[in-house]
């Protein structure tokens, strides 16, 4: 049995949101995702992984190359392996917690919007030039 405290176990920074590993499980792991207001992830996807983000406290934006939602106190999303995904916190502190789970928990970058000094690594861009994400869906989560 393994035992957290979502809240015990938050730790936020100005900077960049926060993720910490709680444990690790079988195949998978267990997170606090902690986001202080206007934080956005890289845009990113884990080839590998499925990922489900469960709303704590606070909220924002989940965004994929064909949906864009409000993830609000209560709601859960789920990216099954390979979906490009970005989160934009919204005005307050949020708390997330995160469970993924696959063979490999690696993350692939697209972009990183608002940070204008972030390069992709040769890595991710040859994964994405091997799985290219459409052009009308890369434009619609760069907005």
């Amino acid at each position: 049995m393994h035992v957290f405290s979502v809240t015990g176990e938050a730790e936020f920074n100005p900077k960049k949101h926060v993720e910490k590993i709680l444990g690790t499980i079988a195949d998978g792991d267990v997170t606090v995702a902690c986001w202080e207001p206007g934080q956005i992830s890289p845009n990113h996807c884990h080839p590998h992984a499925t990922e489900i983000y469960f709303c704590f406290e606070g909220g924002g934006t989940m965004r994929t190359p064909g949906q864009t939602v409000a993830v609000v106190p209560g709601a859960f999303v789920v990216h099954p392996p390979g979906e490009v995904h970005e989160y934009e916190n919204g005005p307050q502190r949020t708390l997330l917690f995160r469970v993924r789970y696959g063979s490999d928990m690696v993350s692939r970058h697209v972009a990183w919007r608002g940070h204008s000094g972030w390069t992709q690594s040769a890595e991710d861009a040859d994964y994405y030039k091997r799985n290219p994400v459409g052009t009308a869906s890369a434009a619609a989560i760069a907005r």
